[in-house]
């Protein structure tokens, strides 16, 4: 079910304008797409964190404008605590669309148990699907995943309609032994040199 935030016309463009909206609890938003009108808009910041919060892309506009939209783009501020702007692009809820979601692993590896070291390396993955059908989150379950073994994201379960866009060979989780990891960043023979100084030689030179 796709969120719903509050959408007000806006007017009075700028930077200014912008950070006043945001200390009065809105951010700053312009809609755009399908061939129509640029529109500028602000929403509530509490709606907006409450939909980012739940993995929402599709959202319902209400109040001066009434439309189905994607969040297209978040622009955060240095230090990604807060929205300072938001792109959204009229959809509708039939049309197919190409979004990111995050995948969320859930339960226990058997590998993990055996003293395996958990590597995630996809945190997130495209996807093409209905508006309508954007789910909030992949789940993937490592109930059997064991030591040394590589899962990548043709593992996916992916919802009915749903289309991986994500190379299928990319690695999603693996199950490694921290030993092997530790030999794989070791030269030729397991030793480590010591790295040269620069400079010593001189030094050694000079003292002698």
């Amino acid at each position: 079910m796709a969120e719903v935030l509050q959408a007000n016309l806006r007017q009075d463009l700028g930077t200014a304008r912008s950070r006043q909206l945001r200390r009065g609890g809105r951010i700053p938003a312009i809609l755009y797409g399908h061939g129509e009108q640029n529109v500028c808009l602000s929403v509530p910041a509490d709606q907006l964190a409450a939909a980012l919060r739940h993995g929402s892309k599709l959202v319902q506009l209400q109040g001066d404008v009434v439309d189905s939209a994607l969040i297209k783009e978040v622009q955060w501020d240095v230090f990604g605590a807060e929205v300072l702007h938001l792109d959204l692009t009229r959809v509708s809820a039939s049309e197919r669309v190409e979004v990111t979601v995050g995948i969320e692993l859930r339960g226990a590896a058997p590998g993990v148990q055996a003293g395996g070291q958990l590597l995630h390396a996809a945190h997130e993955v495209r996807i093409r699907c209905k508006a309508a059908s954007i789910p909030e989150r992949i789940e993937f379950k490592i109930n059997d995943l064991q030591l040394g073994q590589t899962l990548t994201l043709a593992d996916l379960r992916l919802p009915d309609e749903v289309e991986l866009m994500d190379d299928p060979a990319a690695i999603l989780v693996q199950c490694v032994t921290p030993q092997a990891e530790l030999e794989e960043g070791l030269p030729a023979g397991g030793e480590v040199s010591e790295p040269e100084v620069i400079g010593r030689k001189a030094e050694q030179e000079d003292e002698g």
